[in-house]
């Protein structure tokens, strides 16, 4: 015999979505959620180690900077590309309020090394402060 308390209860278990069939649905959504969220963060993860290691990749950072004079910047920077690549870089120097007081595009050869350091000249229109990479691309 079924008593008045379980019969409320699950009147009100049904009303508000607790029977065990809500359940099943309700964990059975769940788990296609979870699946569909590590899908595509594998996915997610797979595309950017290719997109790594892909032949086009570039690589370049600052290693040092020397004012020379009023007119004159020495930028230092080592860059990392496939061998054989021709590549270019855009040099800048700055002055005390980051305006660019001198700019030069280099093109850099291709070469059997991957990772090659420069060091290129900046003539400038004002006294620089600093001097550093602004950007490199692949030609």
């Amino acid at each position: 015999m079924v008593s008045n308390t379980q019969r409320d209860t699950s009147v009100l278990d049904e009303r508000y979505g607790r029977a065990p069939r809500a359940r099943k649905r309700q964990r059975r959504l769940g788990w296609i959620a979870g699946s569909a969220i590590a899908l595509v963060f594998v996915a997610w993860v797979v595309w950017a180690a290719l997109d790594m290691v892909g032949p086009s990749s570039l690589d370049v950072r600052d290693t040092a900077h020397t004012v020379v004079n009023e007119r004159t910047v020495e930028v230092t920077f080592e860059l990392s590309v496939a061998t054989e690549t021709t590549s270019y870089c855009a040099v800048q120097a700055l002055n005390d309020t980051f305006a660019v007081v001198g700019w030069k595009v280099v093109e850099i050869p291709p070469s059997e090394q991957r990772t090659r350091s420069f060091t290129e000249t900046v003539t400038t229109t004002e006294l620089a402060s600093t001097g550093l990479i602004y950007r490199c691309w692949l030609a």
